[in-house]
């Protein structure tokens, strides 16, 4: 009852002319919105960020940690690698058509995997994020 009676309270507030803003849209927006259409099997990047990538040996060889963006389009996945719980870890940027990701229907969750070696990402040269 506590809640109905503050829920109707909270939107007689926000209907009182006193408390009503001007809403006006300023800015220079086009008038003509685009939108897409996304279908469930579509990769998202919050599922690709914490992905831990694999070789051909199915040996762990880092960890996806962020996506940089350039011209609208996926740069470089950013792979942490090497260390031990932070400690040691550095970054390197490889190219998205390296990564091989795809969604594992039997197991219900997302791979990735890269033809390389641990000791190749780590002798990779180092990326560090602009400042």
């Amino acid at each position: 009852m506590k809640k109905i009676v503050l829920i109707a309270a909270s939107l007689a507030m926000l209907a009182s002319p006193a408390l009503a803003q001007d809403n006006k849209t300023t800015g220079s927006a086009p008038a003509e919105a685009k939108f897409s259409t996304v279908s469930k099997d579509e990769m998202f990047s919050s599922k690709l960020k914490g992905l831990n990538v694999y070789n051909q040996k199915d040996e762990s060889i880092g960890e996806i940690t962020d996506l940089a963006v350039k011209n609208h389009q996926v740069d470089a996945l950013i792979l942490s690698v090497g260390g031990f719980l932070g400690m040691g870890e550095h970054y390197v940027a490889v190219s998205p058509s390296s990564v091989n990701v795809r969604f594992d229907s039997k197991n219900d969750k997302w791979l990735a995997s890269m033809n390389t070696t641990k000791d190749a990402l780590k002798a990779a040269p180092e990326f560090k994020y602009p400042k």
